[in-house]
């Protein structure tokens, strides 16, 4: 018997020792008693008896009772007779009372259908049954009953293709009053097409099931060695979204993988025979921020988009004005972690997204990818008792989220951190795990900030995962891969809420995390840094733009340590490693030092890393590279630097990992954060006709400080009406009547630069071009006065028409002085 529950005993032969009365006058005589009575437990009571016999005083706790006050107690209405109070949080009460390892969710049997709820602090729970997804009277409404914290129900077989949904009663602190919320089912495999009600779905039906889904163990790709694998993170509608070699009705969605012949298969498959073996997709369980019925959706004209100017405002505009209504959102807004998104189905209604979720990851385990979902146990969308989105916190108020030592909810995640230091909430994380891995058969997952989750839970993850076999599960458990965001940072950041699942407590588990030293070395800085800082492959020293990186002294000093951070991070960044530093010292991985003396290595093995230079976050790989660069360098020279960093990522020890489009040069127009930015500024293009840059300024929420960079270069021969083979840049300096640039050259405001591959000459005309005083740059005379070749004498530009001539094979520069303004 633990310490806890000896005390539990000892009050109870013990409460008349306080206040000198017996156990029912303390209740009458103290009301916060009375709540915790009738909401709570007896248990509950006793615990509070407890903190009366450990020196708590009466009347404080009477004083408790009046002023709770959204979870903890609000010690600004005291009134001198009171000090130093606190509020009683309950997790760890409940986690020592009632933690339940029994079965949860609704679970089908031959006979009949049994309904399991964790809910220790509810009065009364009721499921209402409904035949239809939305609409209607119920066809039955059945009281659950409790024990020892768990409701309980038992229906008939029929109740299978029907929905449900919860009413629990139960006190919320945020409104110091007993609410009835309706809540779906924390456990819910299925979902109506609004997401109001769970659906009965029995994911063993074998109508459910592809044919033959359940040989699918013995048709995975193989892998010998996690040292094997090589991560292509790539988002479901970015996928097909814009691919019109897919059918309409796949379009963004499932069923989009199962199209063997479009463009974007044919990409996949060239990537697989390449090398690529895990296929990582952004979020697919039910998140908020895009409706399910597609009839709901707004839309932007694309063809009206397409006519603006590059450098316009007006897409970003558009785009915005719906983008709360739309079909686009990243994901990591989750409602419910155990139902796949309906918005990605052809069919949000009934059981038809679990059954296109399991052709995709069939079709996909087909063409020698394996899958891994991108999981986001660390927030929940919503919270309270009437958010619409709000599950986990109806059911058990205060319990599934973190709090401060105010009581309020922690949100260093964005929102509602969860707690996965609580019994249940860990346990929810793990059976989560385990039904996407035994009902979907995926092969991995990502974990999104996993330095808020427990390390404790992510070793028992990792652990349950492997356990699985083949011939009891459908799976080769031990072949399933987890890695993460080891950020360490928030409430958790130094282990303050526990050993967290940091890159450094990471070490030795065989769990991977994302090494940001690789890719801060390489690009310069950091996302959260000057955005023109540059690194080892985007310019440092070599070819400086004009960012202020402090003399060429201290210039070459970092390039030499980013260096030595890139050597590190090919070593798979593993902190015995020896090398011998720019200083020339031999030193191990871990002795080398960050910016901010962090050692720069952590990892025991090449697979608890994972090296990468770009994902979904931040700019684009080609975008980076394009902002960070000086401007007068060559599109060839940008594309170079894309391909001389992404082949330093293939060829280092460790996974490596790979953003959707990196290998085309995929831009988002410099978007650094497009997870509500539409389809335009995250389109992919298979047919390789364009990679999207320049399509727009990006949104101005997060982008408005950097479009005085953006808009400096411009590319005119762009899109479906291009002039085969030419290229034609613009940069643009600060002048008059174009307030938002900065000057950077004191003798030309603007630059034309038209590159002429062709065995012919061409003109080209562009109306944004009109207009201007260009001339040849001066080198350019010089050079044909000099110059026996008549040909490249020939390069002209019409003002009125905006029209150049350029001869064949050769490369003009345009130039407009600044003395013309």
């Amino acid at each position: 018997m633990n310490w806890f529950n000896q005390q539990l005993l000892h009050i109870i032969h013990s409460v008349s020792l306080i206040g000198g009365g017996s156990y029912g006058s303390i209740l009458q005589d103290c009301p916060v008693l009375l709540f915790f009575a009738a909401v709570l437990s007896t248990k509950i009571v006793l615990l509070i008896l407890l903190l009366l016999e450990l020196g708590v005083s009466f009347s404080i706790l009477k004083y408790i009772s009046s002023s709770y006050h959204n979870g903890f107690y609000d010690l600004s209405q005291t009134d001198g007779q009171c000090n130093n109070v606190t509020g009683l949080q309950l997790p760890g009460v409940l986690d020592e009372l009632f933690s339940y390892e029994g079965p949860l969710g609704a679970i089908f049997s031959e006979e009949a259908v049994t309904l399991h709820l964790w809910a220790p602090t509810a009065q009364v729970v009721r499921a209402c049954i409904y035949r239809d997804p939305s609409g209607g009277d119920p066809l039955d409404i059945v009281s659950l009953e409790e024990v020892n914290g768990v409701w309980s129900a038992r229906g008939p077989k029929s109740w299978e293709g029907c929905y449900y949904e919860y009413e629990v009663s139960v006190y919320q602190p945020s409104t110091l009053q007993i609410e009835k919320c309706t809540a779906n089912d924390p456990y819910a495999r299925g979902l109506s097409a609004d997401a109001r009600r769970t659906l009965f779905v029995n994911l063993n039906s074998d109508d459910l099931k592809p044919e033959g889904w359940d040989n699918l163990g013995d048709e995975k790709p193989a892998l010998l060695s996690f040292s094997d694998i090589s991560i292509y993170e790539l988002h479901i509608r970015d996928f097909s979204a814009n691919d019109h070699t897919v059918h309409p009705d796949f379009r963004g969605g499932y069923l989009a993988f199962t199209s063997q012949d479009s463009a974007g298969i044919l990409h996949l498959k060239r990537l697989c025979n390449a090398g690529i073996s895990h296929l990582h997709l952004l979020p697919t369980f039910q998140f908020a921020g895009v409706d399910d019925e597609k009839e709901k959706w707004k839309c932007v004209d694309s063809k009206i988009l397409e006519t603006l100017p590059p450098d316009s405002v007006e897409q970003q505009a558009q785009i915005m004005a719906i983008q709360d209504e739309d079909g686009y959102n990243w994901g990591y807004n989750p409602v419910l972690w155990g139902v796949p998104k309906g918005s990605y189905a052809s069919n949000p209604k009934g059981p038809w997204r679990t059954l296109e979720f399991r052709k995709m990851v069939q079709a996909l385990n087909r063409i020698g990818s394996r899958v891994v979902l991108d999981v986001v146990y660390n927030h929940l969308h919503g919270s309270g008792p009437f958010d619409e989105n709000s599950v986990l916190d109806k059911i058990v108020p205060g319990y599934y989220l973190r709090r401060n030592s105010d009581g309020c909810i922690e949100n260093s995640t964005c929102v509602n951190n969860t707690a996965s230091e609580h019994f249940m909430v860990e346990r929810l994380i793990l059976d989560d795990l385990l039904c996407w891995a035994v009902n979907y058969k995926v092969d991995g997952f990502r974990f999104d900030l996993m330095g808020h989750i427990m390390k404790r839970t992510m070793v028992k993850a990792k652990n349950l995962l492997h356990s699985l076999s083949k011939d009891r599960d459908g799976i080769d458990g031990s072949s399933i891969y987890i890695y993460g965001e080891g950020w360490d940072f928030g409430e958790v950041a130094k282990n303050g809420r526990g050993v967290n699942a940091s890159q450094f407590n990471l070490c030795g588990t065989g769990i991977g995390s994302f090494n940001d030293r690789i890719r801060d070395a390489m690009l310069g800085g950091s996302p959260f840094g000057p955005p023109l800082q540059q690194g080892f492959v985007t310019g440092l020293f070599l070819q400086p733009n004009d960012h202020d990186h402090g003399g060429e002294e201290v210039g070459e000093q970092m390039l030499a340590v980013s260096k030595d951070h890139i050597q590190v991070g090919m070593a798979a960044n593993l902190r015995d490693f020896v090398l011998t530093n720019c200083e020339g010292e031999e030193m191990k991985g871990s002795e080398v030092s960050t910016y901010d003396g962090t050692p720069a290595a952590y990892a025991a093995c090449p697979t608890e890393t994972i090296n990468y230079v770009s994902a979904h976050d931040n700019e684009t790989l080609f975008d980076i590279a394009s902002l960070k660069t000086p401007m007068q360098i060559s599109v060839e020279e940008r594309c170079r630097m894309n391909h001389l960093a992404t082949s330093i990522i293939a060829l280092s020890q460790g996974i490596p990992f790979f953003h959707a489009g990196d290998e085309m040069l995929r831009s988002k127009s410099i978007d650094r954060d497009s997870y509500n930015s539409g389809d335009w500024f995250n389109r992919l293009n298979f047919s390789y006709n364009s990679n999207n840059w320049g399509v727009g300024l990006p949104p101005k929420e997060k982008n408005e400080k950097n479009w005085p960079l953006l808009a400096r270069v411009r590319f005119h021969n762009t899109g479906p009406s291009w002039v085969p083979d030419i290229i034609v840049m613009s940069i643009e300096d600060g002048h008059e009547g174009v307030p938002r640039l900065s000057q950077l050259d004191p003798v030309y405001s603007y630059i034309v630069v038209i590159i002429n591959p062709s065995p012919t000459g061409i003109k080209f005309a562009s109306p944004a071009l009109q207009e201007r005083t260009l001339q040849l740059h001066p080198v350019q005379p010089l050079m044909q006065l000099m110059s026996t070749d008549e040909v490249i004498k020939n390069s002209t530009y019409v003002a009125s028409s905006g029209c150049f001539t350029v001869p064949p094979r050769t490369t003009s520069v345009f130039v407009e002085p600044r003395e013309s303004e």
